[in-house]
């Protein structure tokens, strides 16, 4: 279990009300999806301490038109794009994979997109998508190399890497030096 004091030193740009909003949700999908050990809650952290400007946002600052017409996020109706921005904690993005969790958990996010922006499914999302790619065995290594490619398979390419980075050797020191 990750602490409310651990969470501020890793994001310390993340108000008290935001870790108390989103550290139980956490917490419990950290724990159910296996993101269970010190080394793959810092890689797990790092990610979605930058993707969501630790905690500040689980939904995209922009307007989701640069991803109208993407067929490989499954965006193949006019308007998806805008629809289905990225949200959560990880930024879950296009028709495809909100898709792919509304299966997962049996709701309705092609409907309702924006309950990924709650603190719970955020927080699920996120903790279910790393799960699902496989993240945690990346994670396990603990070298440069697999931190660099889990911001590929997250992010699509290093958009913000360094931050990531900054944010991951942030959370190695509190969560495994400890």
């Amino acid at each position: 279990m990750v602490t409310p004091q651990q969470l501020k030193q890793i994001f310390p740009q993340a108000t008290s009300k935001n870790i108390d909003l989103f550290l139980p949700h956490l917490n419990k999908y950290m724990l159910e999806y296996g993101i269970n050990t010190p080394v793959r809650q810092a890689a797990f952290l790092a990610q979605i301490g930058h993707e969501s400007g630790q905690l500040r946002y689980v939904e995209e600052i922009a307007s989701g038109k640069a991803y109208e017409g993407r067929r490989d996020l499954g965006n193949v109706y006019k308007g998806d794009g805008v629809k289905f921005k990225g949200r959560g904690l990880i930024q879950i993005t296009g028709r495809g994979n909100y898709k792919q969790v509304s299966e997962a958990f049996g709701i309705d996010l092609l409907a309702n997109p924006e309950l990924l922006a709650s603190p719970e499914y955020a927080a699920m999302s996120a903790c279910w998508w790393w799960h699902n790619r496989g993240l945690n065995d990346l994670a396990d290594l603990n070298t440069i190399n697999s931190f660099k490619k889990i911001t590929r398979i997250i992010n699509g390419g290093y958009n913000g890497y360094n931050d990531r980075l900054k944010l991951w050797n942030n959370a190695k020191r509190v969560l495994i030096q400890e």
